[in-house]
């Protein structure tokens, strides 16, 4: 397992990734009030495109009136393709009265982690 984290107060994220010998599972939370509001599941598979890359397919569960699938869906999604490995994310991000600056600073935190995920888990590091 390894922690990292992006931001800080209302704004920082932290990301926990545990790989297993059959997937990777992914925490991300932050914010203000760190909780479970969505899962998020992708498996990857050869595109359908016939060109032999990987692609993969996604299910989201976010909870009733929570978003925090919008964060975690292009991780895992990412992560999935890149090691070719099912991937389990659990996602709860939380700021009391969120303005649309605060979402950006969120989202723009979530995106400086997976930069950092992705280069963990790329071509040189056989760490899955």
């Amino acid at each position: 397992m390894y922690k990292i984290t992006a931001g800080i107060g209302k704004h920082g994220v932290e990301a926990r990734v545990f790989p297993t010998k059959e997937g990777i599972i992914l925490h991300l939370l932050g914010g203000e009030k760190p909780h479970i509001g969505a899962v998020v599941i992708s498996i990857p598979r050869k595109s359908l495109s016939g060109d032999g890359s990987i692609s993969c397919t996604t299910s989201t569960l976010p909870f009733v009136g929570h978003k925090d699938d919008v964060a975690l869906k292009p991780i895992t999604e990412k992560l999935a393709i890149l090691t070719e490995q099912r991937v389990v994310g659990i996602s709860g991000i939380h700021v009391k009265d969120a303005s649309k600056e605060d979402i950006s600073i969120l989202l723009n935190n979530v995106n400086v982690l997976t930069g950092q995920i992705l280069d963990h888990f790329g071509p040189k590091n056989e760490n899955t």
